[in-house]
């Protein structure tokens, strides 16, 4: 198989600049965010409206979304490998614009769980492309900065996005939430349609047969660097995800910061936001390996004192080392995230689609099964989330030194 790491599209020349296409990236990812992120000052209000008595079900309003996104990623690799890029995505982008609207006349909880669901199916589309497109652009430690980038804008969306859904309240209903998440659909739909060329590569449109799809899909799990690095992003998301589902439980009740809730939700993005940038500038020159295995081993440790911290206090710890502990693991996820997701797809760039549905499936729907687990736990102190975090990320750090055969630290890329 020839070295297909440094390939790049013929229709590089009229993609966006570096700067709009990461702005441009980062919003399409952003709105998967944003549908989660904005819901939580919503959810007491969205339960009590449509007569929700178990504080925990509110919770199926992020998983049921979550759920929808994580599945149809399996499709959309596949239909982006046959079709292209672009339409796909609109398609997806309009789904996901019906789902808002829909969700903001749904006058039952059952209904609005099956809509949330149909909105998550549109949103798979915005993953699943954007990092395909990324891959047809770019590879190696170029492909990691650019991701580096689009992950630090991404993360400034959990940084205001509970402040802006508190804010919406003020002015409306619950019901307004949904109709702003239409919009911002909109607004990427005449962007994409304006500013994003065909990005694929002649060469590499695969037949939308069931036997081609099984052979794409053959080659990235027979992949063990592709298989094993997606296996420990998907454990690391599981975190992310059960912080999520719990966050606004633990926060308000375990430690009572009601209205500063937003507040230190968005600390949280900000330092993710800062490892994110930091990692941009220094990937080029230390390589994805060294920075991400480094920030691996630092988060299962981390979580592992935590975890002792907890258990000495109850589950009841004192606001600011709780939080003080919580920001210095998260800042480790910036180097992570991007980092993994660039490894797992380093060696399939003749199979971008395929590839992108496979990690992106198993990093949402695996990782908020994983996190839907850590979120129904909850039991009136943050130990069960200490708990999940600790056991994800050992799980995590094993499924790194599989991929790398017990050798980590070792550049595989030349520096750019």
């Amino acid at each position: 198989m020839t070295d297909t790491t440094q390939r790049i599209s013929p229709a590089a020349h009229l993609a966006p600049g570096k700067w709009e296409l990461v702005a441009m990236m980062a919003m399409l990812m952003a709105l998967n965010a944003l549908a989660i992120d904005i819901m939580l000052p919503g959810l007491q209000q969205i339960g009590a409206s449509l007569g929700v008595a178990d504080e925990n079900s509110r919770q199926f309003i992020v998983t049921a979304y979550v759920f929808g996104f994580g599945i149809a990623q399996i499709a959309y690799g596949p239909i982006s490998d046959r079709f292209g890029r672009k339409k796909p995505l609109l398609v997806g982008l309009a789904i996901y614009f019906i789902g808002a609207v829909l969700c903001a006349f749904s006058p039952s909880f059952g209904l609005l769980l099956a809509v949330r669901f149909f909105q998550g199916l549109g949103a798979a589309a915005t993953r699943v492309i954007s990092v395909s497109v990324v891959r047809d652009l770019h590879g190696g430690r170029a492909m990691a900065e650019i991701m580096s980038l689009i992950m630090m804008v991404f993360m400034i969306v959990p940084i205001i996005a509970p402040s802006l859904g508190q804010i919406i309240m003020i002015f409306g209903e619950w019901h307004l939430i949904f109709i702003f998440l239409g919009t911002a659909a909109l607004i990427n739909i005449v962007w994409v349609s304006l500013r994003l060329p065909e990005t694929q590569h002649p060469e590499d449109v695969t037949p939308l047969t069931p036997k081609a799809v099984g052979h794409s899909f053959y080659l990235v799990l027979s992949n063990r660097t592709a298989l094993f690095y997606t296996l420990a992003t998907t454990f690391v998301m599981g975190c992310i995800f059960g912080f999520v589902t719990s966050a606004q439980q633990v926060f308000v009740e375990v430690f009572g910061l009601g209205t500063l809730f937003p507040l230190a939700f968005a600390g949280v993005g900000v330092v993710m936001a800062s490892s994110s940038l930091l990692n941009s500038r220094i990937v080029g020159k230390l390589g994805m390996r060294r920075l991400s295995h480094a920030a691996m081993i630092g988060f299962a440790v981390t979580n592992g004192i935590w975890l002792v911290l907890d258990l000495v206090f109850a589950g009841t710890m004192p606001f600011f080392l709780f939080y003080i502990i919580f920001l210095a693991a998260w800042f480790q996820f910036g180097w992570i995230g991007a980092n993994f997701n660039s490894l797992a797809m380093e060696p399939l760039g003749h199979v971008a689609g395929a590839a992108s549905s496979i990690l992106g499936f198993a990093s949402t729907a695996g990782s908020a099964l994983l996190g839907s687990f850590i979120g129904l736990s909850y039991n009136g102190t943050t130990t069960p989330m200490v708990t999940g975090f600790f056991i994800f990320a050992v799980l995590a750090l094993v499924m790194t030194l599989i991929a790398e055969k017990g050798k980590l630290f070792q550049p595989h890329n030349q520096p750019v």
